[in-house]
């Protein structure tokens, strides 16, 4: 982790109850684990938020990110993934990038944080985009995961969360 990614938001810098309640509106439950322990159904480990069925698991130095990336492959994913979820998401380049630019929709619905800190947070963490940053990715070059979430049923022609989580289904032999 760089130095600039110690400054990034962290759960414990939030509201925990205005959080859980953004989260169960996907059905997913907050669980929060003491801190130094494990954070099981995390696929990157140390502080990085874990994915366990529906639970989303954090410790108090969970970066916000991470909690709302992680909440956003459980929307994102189809219900047959999402049934059989344990620590590693998966999904292709499009679905990733889907996942990217709602994580910036939903920073909007936690009070004190925002789409401006999240573009901060996600640069400052090393997230990689072609031009440069988040922000430039968001507002420049992300019509194609706008694109994914519109026809997901994930957001509405506005931009706005629905607060509905992706219905369909990918064939079982895939």
């Amino acid at each position: 982790m760089s130095k600039a990614a110690s400054t990034v938001t962290r759960f414990f810098d939030c509201d925990s109850h205005l959080l859980s309640l953004l989260l169960e509106r996907y059905g997913l439950i907050l669980k929060v684990v003491d801190p130094g322990m494990e954070i099981h159904g995390s696929f990157w480990g140390d502080e990085e938020a874990g994915l366990t069925g529906n639970s989303l698991v954090v410790r108090r130095d969970t970066p916000l990110h991470s909690i709302l990336h992680e909440a956003c492959h459980y929307i994102c994913m189809d219900k047959n993934r999402r049934g059989k979820l344990n620590t590693d998401a998966g999904g292709d380049y499009d679905e990733e990038n889907a996942v990217c630019y709602l994580q910036l929709v939903l920073a909007d619905k936690i009070p004190g944080f925002g789409r401006e800190q999240m573009f901060s947070d996600m640069d400052a963490w090393g997230y990689t985009f072609r031009l440069g940053s988040a922000r430039a990715w968001f507002e420049e070059d992300a019509d194609d995961a706008r694109s994914w979430l519109l026809s997901a049923g994930i957001i509405s022609a506005s931009g706005e969360a629905t607060f509905k989580l992706n219905q369909e289904c990918a064939p079982e032999n895939v």
